[in-house]
Formats: C-alpha cells, structure tokens, sequence
C-alpha cells in the first residue's frame, strides 16, 4: 500500500493569540517551553494568555510525548492518533499521523486514512483499539485489552506510557477544538 502524503493543516486560533511583541516577561518565558521545542505557533501564543497552566500542561505534554525510555515514540504517536480520530480533532490527527509514519516507516498512517483497518499489524491495530476504547465517552477499555496488548508485547510501563498518551489527547483535542479550527 502506497504512503498517503499528507500536508499539514493550519490551525486557525478564534481568539487573538498573543503577538510576541505586546507579551509580558511571563508570557515571553512561558513560550520557551514549546511541545516540540521547536516554534512559538498561533496554538502556542493563544495558551500563552494564561502563562502559568501553558507552562504545567506542556512541561507534562513532553514528558508524556517526548520522554526517554518506556513505549517506543511511534507507538505514542499512534495512541494520540487513534484519540484525535476518535475526537474529530483533525489537526491533531494529520500531525501525530504524519510523525507516526515518519518514525514507523509504516504504511499504517495511509491504510487508517484509507480505511482499512485490516492492513495494519496486529500490534498496530491492538493498540489502536485500545486508542479508540479508552477514548470513548465513556471509556469502552478494559481488562481484555490489556491483556491483548500485552500478547503483542507491551510490557506494564509501556502500556501506562499508552495510557498517557492516548489520554492526554481526550484533553488535549477538547482544548484545542473550542479555541480555533484547522484547514
């Protein structure tokens, strides 16, 4: 199956995000702590009106996403893409789906925009079963999908890196819907 290219969306902030040039010293430093560490986007600006709660959600945002050890990053990535696709976060989606595929190597990205769910490895498809029952209101995950994604090889501290990172996209997608679109 050939890879899906996918483009980035742009995310379009209702409120007016902070402009670098009016912040405050605090506002300033709070946008050092970037999840990528890498830019200061509009997402990142409109958060940056209420400094300190940018600053805690994203100093856990990258523990959770970017930490050393435990469940691979691709595997992490698959777990926020499975909660944005539950969550009809698009942009969410576009981008953990375009990091998943640069990391995996895999055509699981295009065969989940393709739908089909059969193409993807038992591993991939447990844990985006797994994504999608512990995103859904209320939470469908339980014992049994424990254990499955255990058959396929995840250890304790890996499973609970899963959890992690599938859970703080149900935060992080409603965050993101109310203050902006994607296109």
């Amino acid at each position: 199956m050939p890879q899906i290219n996918l483009k980035p969306l742009t995310w379009t902030p209702y409120l007016p995000p902070v402009e670098i040039a009016d912040a405050t010293p605090r506002q300033l430093e709070a946008m050092k702590v970037t999840p990528s560490a890498k830019k200061v986007s509009p997402y990142v600006r409109t958060l940056a009106h209420d400094p300190d709660s940018y600053v805690a959600r994203t100093v856990l945002f990258n523990a959770i996403m970017y930490a050393d050890g435990g469940l691979n990053r691709a595997d992490r990535e698959l777990g926020a893409l499975g909660a944005s696709l539950v969550n009809g976060c698009q942009y969410c989606a576009n981008v953990h789906a375009r990091q998943h595929a640069r990391l995996s190597g895999t055509a699981t990205t295009s065969a989940l925009y393709a739908g089909r769910r059969d193409a993807l490895s038992v591993r991939d498809g447990t844990i985006m079963d797994f994504a999608e029952a512990l995103t859904a209101t209320p939470p469908l995950a339980d014992t049994s999908h424990i254990q499955r994604l255990k058959r396929v090889g995840l250890d304790d501290a890996e499973i609970q890196d899963l959890v992690h990172s599938i859970a703080i996209f149900g935060w992080a997608n409603r965050l993101m819907h109310p203050l902006g679109h994607s296109s």
